[in-house]
């Protein structure tokens, strides 16, 4: 039995009925094979940003390889932190991340077991460790010697990409339990 196909007239009607009733959005009124297309296209976008997501923690960060930065960073990148600061600029992002290893040269990150995105957001959750070796800087001038003690932080990340780098970035860890392992806090 042979299912009748609706003419392009009627179906263009539906469509626009459903839209002014709000039943549908504008999506609705393209071919499924544009909206296949666009999906695939946007997953595409979503899995290179995450590959290159990968890429700086796993390389860039963990090797403090900071030249590198800008391949996943643009130039003005707002990168809000967990302590509540925010910083612009690719150039105060990179001195922040180097203070991070002179008190604990070791920090890397080696593993993401959550990775996913959409459109231009992406979310990769990843595991941060190191151990506090060296002194840590105070604004004051003075230090906090090393207490010997190492960190493993569950840390997550999620980025707003624009033009295939990061034009935002969110960080998050418990602070807290970051200076409970590191002997600073109990």
């Amino acid at each position: 039995m042979k299912i009748p196909t609706p003419s392009r007239k009627s179906t263009t009607a539906l469509r626009t009925a459903w839209l002014t009733l709000g039943l549908v959005g504008p999506l609705a009124c393209t071919s499924a094979e544009e909206e296949l297309e666009r999906y695939q296209q946007e997953e595409a976008q979503v899995d290179t940003h995450l590959t290159t997501f990968d890429t700086l923690d796993f390389d860039v960060f963990t090797h403090q390889d900071w030249d590198r930065l800008q391949h996943s960073h643009a130039q003005d990148i707002i990168v809000h932190w967990p302590d509540g600061h925010q910083t612009q600029g690719i150039d105060v992002h990179i001195a922040d991340l180097k203070a991070m290893f002179v008190y604990a040269p070791d920090t890397r990150i080696e593993v993401h077991p959550i990775r996913m995105g959409s459109g231009e957001w992406t979310s990769v959750v990843g595991i941060m460790e190191g151990t506090f070796t060296q002194p840590m800087p105070l604004p004051d001038g003075s230090s906090i010697p090393p207490t010997g003690k190492s960190f493993k932080l569950i840390m997550n990340t999620v980025s707003r990409w624009k033009d295939g780098v990061m034009a935002e970035e969110y960080l998050f860890w418990d602070n807290q339990s970051y200076m409970q392992q590191i002997g600073l806090a109990q």
